[in-house]
């Protein structure tokens, strides 16, 4: 993966100003840790960064949006170690993780992520800004567009506007109200990272919806369930197969 300038001390904590905690994106606000994970195996037993480490070992291994987009990284020529590639951090305010593209990274705020399902998504979210930082020359620091439809396309294909998520959110409606979850959703993470209003952060998203909201790689489909989700590994892996063998 490619790197970029390191701006993770850029502004606000936007994360504080938020009501509603949510998954947040590429350099989030502040990296406490900067870079350094504390290791607590010998300290504790079962200590923040232990749990985080289990549930992200549990995630990796188990949950059907990682296992497709970790394959289809690897098919991408982006392979993931889980040494290199993952680091568990204390963070600021109310995020619960960010793709660091200045070092390829994903940062999971071991303080802030709650219990295994809330890590399912934060590393879903995350990989799929990665696979976006792979397959794409993305312009995250400069480009808000590019952000903007980065940000579409994880709240789209990461389950986080799933019906159950929303239902626990408090938020219901019958028409259209995925796409309203994905925009308002979307939105919320260029705030959390992005020292702009409300209203330029929902013109960059509405800029880009529609192309970005229809861009399903690589998992073929909306996966509104870890079923969908299991569908479209499935069938990326005969798709590979198929073109392995032309």
């Amino acid at each position: 993966m490619a790197g970029a300038p390191d701006v993770r001390g850029s502004g606000p904590a936007a994360g504080e100003q938020l009501q509603q905690q949510h998954v947040s994106c590429q350099v989030f606000p502040k990296r406490l840790a900067q870079g350094n994970p504390q290791q607590g195996f010998l300290s504790s037993f079962f200590t923040s960064n232990q749990k985080c480490q289990l549930r992200l070992l549990r995630t990796l291994e188990t949950n059907p949006y990682v296992k497709l987009l970790l394959d289809a990284m690897k098919h991408s020529g982006c392979a993931v170690n889980k040494d290199r590639h993952f680091s568990c951090e204390d963070c600021n305010g109310n995020v619960s993780g960010g793709f660091d593209a200045s070092t390829s990274q994903i940062v999971l705020c071991q303080n802030n992520i709650r219990n295994q399902a809330h890590m399912n998504r934060v590393v879903t979210h995350e990989l799929i800004h990665a696979f976006d930082h792979c397959r794409a020359h993305v312009d995250w620091f400069t480009n808000l567009r590019h952000l903007a439809c980065s940000e579409v396309r994880a709240a789209n294909l990461s389950g986080d506007c799933s019906l159950v998520n929303e239902i626990f959110r408090f938020h219901f409606g019958l028409k259209q109200h995925h796409q309203t979850c994905v925009r308002d959703r979307a939105t919320l993470s260029i705030l959390a990272v992005r020292n702009i209003s409300k209203e330029v952060a929902k013109n960059a998203v509405d800029e880009v919806f529609e192309s970005c909201f229809n861009d399903y790689e690589p998992f073929g489909r909306i996966p509104h369930n870890k079923t969908y989700a299991r569908y479209a590994h499935r069938d990326f892996q005969n798709r590979d197969r198929y073109y392995s063998n032309i």
